[in-house]
């Protein structure tokens, strides 16, 4: 089948569960043209250069600032930058349709291939973790101290790809579904995830990307654990070590075997690496972005569920020193989680393919 595949360049989550569907499907011998924005161009172009192009197209982005979202600045870059890009949507539009006639296109939050679908009135099929705000019903003491935020969140999700023929959500937890044409699969893994032995090692692993943080450096080293931290120290071409603290360079093999072997994470609110954590097991001190009501969801969820953590910042010394003490009664919990890789949405995805045809 011809499938025209869209991803959403915010974050690197999209890209990362992109590249699994996508290898599936170029195995199972579909055809796929591939269009992405942001940073999530030039990873997939890593990954499937043999396969053809990967169409850049403009996408929404958000503006960070202290560990929040600025909506003044992210509505002014967007709009500037999305008229400049203009033309070039246009381009990229007859560039596509003049050698490529698809016959389903997937989306994961990506819009201009929803778009295209409807235009062409072609099926359409979304694969993402945001519509859980959308198509699920939430609890409502989860949601009552961020009403705003939720109410603007879901607002825009329901309008970012609305009246799909199905919605595949990525989730770790499971709320009651409200919506029809929804399914709820556990979380895309990448396979160096899948591949890693996970083992309780006596390390904590933790991702930091905000400069100067020399408070949770103090902190950290008050656990008496070793602590493997990633980001802290961007410009670090080796590993620096002071008393517990290892500062570490990105790598991915080094980061995925860190956090097999971890104690325990902390890190930020994101989806996918909180995914991860959760299916090796690892208890986790989630702190979600100011402004970014899916990253407070999926940390009060992993809250609620017994499997970590949630701070709103990691300036107080007791959101870490809890956390380190509850690890044993997270690591309970956790016990209790199971997913076999990805087998239950690929085979999903197989099926609705193999009706289609």
């Amino acid at each position: 089948m011809r499938i025209l595949y869209g991803v959403v360049g915010e974050g690197m989550g999209h890209a990362m569960r992109s590249r699994v569907i996508l290898e599936h499907l170029f195995q199972a011998g579909h055809e796929v043209e591939i269009v992405a924005s942001g940073r999530a161009v030039e990873f997939l172009r890593k990954h499937f250069s043999e396969h053809g192009l990967v169409h850049r197209i403009h996408g929404m982005h958000i503006v960070y600032e202290d560990n929040r979202v600025r909506k003044g600045s992210t509505l002014w870059s967007n709009v500037v930058t999305g008229v400049a890009a203009l033309p070039r949507q246009i381009a990229a539009y007859f560039e596509l349709i003049a050698h490529f006639k698809a016959e389903l296109v997937i989306s994961d939050f990506e819009s201009w291939t929803y778009q295209y679908a409807k235009l062409h009135r072609l099926p359409v099929l979304s694969i993402d973790n945001m519509q859980v705000i959308n198509r699920c019903e939430l609890p409502q003491d989860l949601i009552a101290s961020q009403r705003s935020e939720f109410e603007l969140t879901k607002a825009f999700v329901k309008s970012k790809l609305p009246f799909c023929d199905h919605y595949f959500v990525t989730t770790f937890f499971r709320p009651p579904i409200r919506k029809p044409n929804t399914s709820l699969f556990p979380p895309i893994l990448r396979p160096e995830i899948i591949e890693a032995e996970a083992q309780r090692g006596d390390h904590l692993l933790v991702y930091q990307t905000a400069e100067g943080s020399a408070s949770l450096m103090e902190t950290l080293s008050r656990t008496g654990l070793e602590c493997r931290v990633y980001g802290a120290r961007r410009e670090l071409k080796e590993e620096v070590v002071e008393g517990n603290l290892r500062f570490r360079p990105f790598s991915e093999a080094g980061f995925v075997r860190d956090l097999a072997e971890a104690r325990g994470v902390i890190a930020g609110g994101g989806f996918t690496l909180m995914g991860e954590a959760v299916y090796l097991r690892k208890p986790m001190l989630a702190v979600p972005v100011g402004g970014q009501f899916e990253q407070v969801l999926n940390a009060k969820y992993l809250e609620r569920l017994g499997y970590g953590r949630t701070a709103p910042s990691l300036a107080d010394p007791v959101h870490v020193l809890e956390f380190v003490e509850a690890i044993p009664k997270c690591e309970e919990a956790l016990a209790g989680y199971s997913q076999t890789g990805n087998v239950e949405i690929l085979s999903a995805l197989d099926r609705y393919i193999r009706d289609l045809s």
